[in-house]
């Protein structure tokens, strides 16, 4: 019993903790063309040592120069370990942070139609879609964020994507137009080597059950293969 109460006060005091301190503020960079220089994510969080200025690639460590790829865990589920955050933003933040080699794995693929720019890719069998409003922001916690499973992967080997979504299986060929289509089929085999199974097109916007969520806009910026991502967000009790 007096286990629970502890840890029902170190709930109360980091939550509290959390939502009376400083927002969240982002500044990322990346160009989707492969060249790294220049490719970074900044942040300053409710968590002094928690942020990072201009964090990037180490070739030599194989992770981020900051340490923000472990980091920013906290930021992204409260502490029962519910997101609070869109997944696939999350991870979209997460490219400066890693070889280049990932971004070619996950076939990240940015493009601008008007003024909405549209972020997809697909990570460990599950493609995602970060989408802008008409004047190029993202919102949260709603806004046009989705997820579809269409593959699956196994160790470090290539993702395996089904033949429902990729001409080849592989997801270099994902067709996006059919994994964002809701009439392609879902429920069905992967292929006969596993037991996954592709799935309907899901929203995804965290955990609606978290001690909190991160509220606020993004301005969203596409230029010469160049991605940018910078705002405020400020977490708010649910």
């Amino acid at each position: 019993m007096k286990l629970k109460v502890v840890v029902f006060i170190v709930m109360v005091l980091t939550c509290g903790a959390l939502l009376a301190a400083q927002d969240l503020s982002i500044d990322y960079r990346f160009n989707v063309s492969g060249r790294a220089e220049g490719n970074y994510l900044s942040y300053t969080s409710a968590i002094r040592y928690i942020a990072a200025d201009k964090d990037t690639f180490d070739a030599v460590s194989g992770a981020s120069r900051q340490k923000s790829t472990s980091l920013f865990a906290p930021l992204q589920t409260d502490i029962m370990g519910r997101a609070t955050i869109s997944g696939g933003f999350r991870s979209l933040l997460m490219f400066p942070l890693a070889a280049d080699a990932v971004r070619v794995e996950d076939n990240l693929h940015v493009y601008k139609e008007g003024t909405v720019i549209t972020m997809e890719y697909v990570h460990r069998g599950v493609a995602y879609r970060v989408q802008t409003d008409d004047r190029g922001n993202i919102s949260f916690p709603r806004g046009s964020y989705v997820m579809r499973t269409i593959g699956y992967i196994k160790g470090s080997d290539p993702q395996v994507i089904s033949a429902d979504f990729s001409a080849d299986k592989t997801a270099a060929t994902v067709d996006w137009k059919k994994v964002w289509n809701p009439q392609t089929p879902s429920e069905r085999p992967v292929d006969s080597g596993s037991e996954v199974r592709t799935g309907p097109i899901r929203n995804d916007y965290g955990d609606m059950m978290a001690m909190f969520n991160w509220d606020g806009t993004l301005e969203v910026g596409f230029e010469n293969s160049v991605l940018t991502i910078k705002g405020v967000l400020r977490p708010v009790k649910r």
